[in-house]
């Protein structure tokens, strides 16, 4: 109810011009600040090219270390990339995913399709070194029998 934007609108702009409720002020002052940040970085084309980076480098690092993605790259957007599971029979995705949590990075399991697979996010405050540092993770979690 609170997230309704047209009587947000509404009520701002024909009635009151205020909020329908109790003013959610850390909402809009957080609002504030991603536009404060997304003008400093130069705007949606540079976020989005930022994003198509980190996509770019995760997808070739999980290539180079054996990894292939579910979605092919023609209709894969550079949001959130889906992995397929490594043909390696050590490989088992809760310790891969414990361990890649004690490096701080956190996978999400695969749950669009029935293909075994996991997700790693590309947006957000991630840049290429935070893609590089993660695929030092993997790569070292790898070489350590996927085990932490």
């Amino acid at each position: 109810m609170s997230l309704d934007l047209y009587d947000q609108w509404h009520e701002m702009e024909t009635k009151h011009g205020k909020w329908r409720y109790t003013s959610p002020t850390h909402t809009v002052r957080a609002f504030a600040q991603a536009l404060d940040e997304l003008d400093r970085e130069g705007g949606v084309a540079a976020r989005a090219a930022r994003y198509a980076e980190n996509h770019r480098l995760l997808v070739d690092g999980m290539k180079r270390l054996g990894f292939q993605t579910l979605i092919p790259p023609e209709h894969q957007s550079p949001i959130i990339t889906s992995f397929l599971y490594p043909d390696d029979p050590r490989f088992r995705f809760e310790t891969f995913y414990e361990a890649m949590k004690t490096r701080r990075f956190v996978l999400y399991p695969g749950k669009v399709s029935d293909a075994d697979t996991f997700r790693i996010g590309n947006i957000g405050h991630v840049f290429s070194d935070d893609i590089r540092q993660l695929l030092e993770a993997v790569e070292e979690v790898q070489n350590n029998g996927y085990e932490n």
